[in-house]
């Protein structure tokens, strides 16, 4: 590559979290002076960030790097994140790879794409997976954002030990990153313009356990007081995190948006107590109405896994009506997965496919219905504010402070820009209204 500038793409897998290392790894590349190309587009180096939640996920990341390699067949491969923490044997395996990097040391990889540029393909990958159970948090900063939000990752790890999830073996113990570093990236990112901050993690609310002095609490009301922060949203939470001294310091709070993601997974609480989950259905129901009673504007959205092995007709009718009684306005909802070397996966009361699948359009049906509620509730207050994020076919498309997403016709881009619109009717799955006044 001499006397030219090598170019590389980056291509992210699941989560939030691998979202804002894909960034990170992307802004080191260009100090480096590398510069970006978008992921189908031709490029010297291809970076794979994979996820391993799911078996789907493992078999998409095999298929991103065959569709690299037919992209550009001389180009080099390095494959990273969880899919490579855990099973760094079979990434080795397919076709094309040439460096596979952990979770430990994830910057690391713009180091290796300069070391093969220099020397070639090697006859097998270089494999670097440390020890995620005893590694330190890495240090990572992020300075561009993508639309009008940015995420910023706080913790790493997670020492929850679901019956279900492999997660915790790829990711390890519980790392926080320092008060005063989330405090400085947030600073600069508003600084830039920054809109919206999103604070996640593996387990954000597990954010200070390993710190002393210090609690999840404590953090976002330092974030809250950050000069011209603008809304303020987090991460997956476990649902035993609202309990009383938690939601009234939160609900005093004036930046942090009134949305909450609560991570359930079943609404019945003996599966919960099977998936060893922290909370049980009752726990989960008093926190829901704890947070309604204290931020009435409050909406909640939440995932659900159906099918988990031993699932009866009756704990499925359970998860069914927690999730009419909780009033969701969004559920993502995903059949059971078997994930090797977790107790669930062990299990021989495993359900019928066609069963999972049966369970899983029934619960998404019930989860359209309710948002359109929720929805159809939302346009009876007629008035609402509005971030804009993006803009098509003179559309302009952005997103409330509760997550009502709403859909506003405008002849000019209205990006980045808070409004207050007054909604119509619901349409497309979405609000519609006019723009009224923008707010500085």
């Amino acid at each position: 590559m001499q006397g030219s500038q090598p170019t590389v793409a980056i291509l992210t897998q699941g989560c939030k979290v691998n979202q804002y290392e894909s960034e990170a790894i992307a802004e080191a590349f260009v100090r480096e002076g590398f510069s970006l190309r978008a992921a189908d587009e031709h490029a010297d180096v291809y970076v794979i960030n994979t996820c391993t939640v799911t078996a789907e996920s493992d078999r998409k990341a095999g298929q991103l790097v065959r569709r690299v390699r037919t992209r550009n067949p001389e180009a080099f491969v390095l494959v990273t994140g969880c899919f490579a923490q855990s099973c760094p044997e079979a990434v080795a395996r397919i076709t094309g790879v040439d460096d596979i990097c952990g979770n430990t040391d994830k910057l690391s990889v713009v180091a290796a794409a300069k070391r093969l540029l220099d020397t070639g393909k090697p006859g097998t990958p270089a494999v670097r997976v440390g020890n995620v159970q005893t590694a330190p948090f890495e240090p990572m900063q992020i300075t561009r954002f993508d639309r009008t939000r940015a995420y910023v990752k706080i913790e790493d790890g997670c020492e929850n030990r679901c019956t279900y999830c492999a997660i915790p073996a790829a990711r390890g113990r519980v790392r926080s990153k320092p008060l005063e570093a989330v405090l400085a990236e947030v600073t600069g990112l508003v600084a830039g313009g920054c809109r919206e901050v999103v604070l996640t993690g593996i387990e954000t609310a597990s954010w200070g356990r390993d710190l002393s002095g210090v609690s999840f609490a404590d953090l976002l009301e330092a974030v809250d007081a950050i000069p011209g922060i603008g809304r303020v949203r987090l991460g997956s939470l476990d649902p035993s995190l609202m309990k009383p001294d938690f939601v009234s310091r939160i609900a005093r709070l004036t930046h942090l948006a009134p949305h909450f993601h609560i991570s359930m997974q079943s609404g019945s609480s003996r599966v919960l107590a099977e998936m060893k989950r922290k909370y049980n259905a009752e726990q989960a129901m008093a926190g829901i109405e704890r947070l309604r009673a204290a931020i009435p504007r409050v909406e909640l959205t939440t995932d659900f896994i159906v099918g988990f092995p031993g699932e009866t007709d009756a704990d499925f009718a359970a998860t069914l009506d927690f999730a009419r009684r909780a009033e969701f306005l969004q559920m993502h909802v995903f059949s059971y997965s078997r994930r090797a070397g977790t107790p669930a996966a062990a299990r021989t009361d495993q359900i019928p496919q066609a069963v999972r699948r049966a369970r899983s359009a029934e619960l998404i049906a019930l989860g359209e219905e309710l948002r359109r509620q929720r929805y159809e509730k939302a346009l009876a207050g007629a008035l609402c504010e509005v971030l804009f994020e993006t803009y098509e076919n003179g559309v302009a498309i952005g997103h409330t402070d509760t997550f009502f997403e709403v859909a506003v016709p405008s002849p000019t881009p209205l990006r980045a820009e808070l409004c207050t619109v007054r909604v119509s009717e619901l349409r497309e799955g979405r609000l519609w209204g006019t723009s009224e006044e923008v707010i500085p």
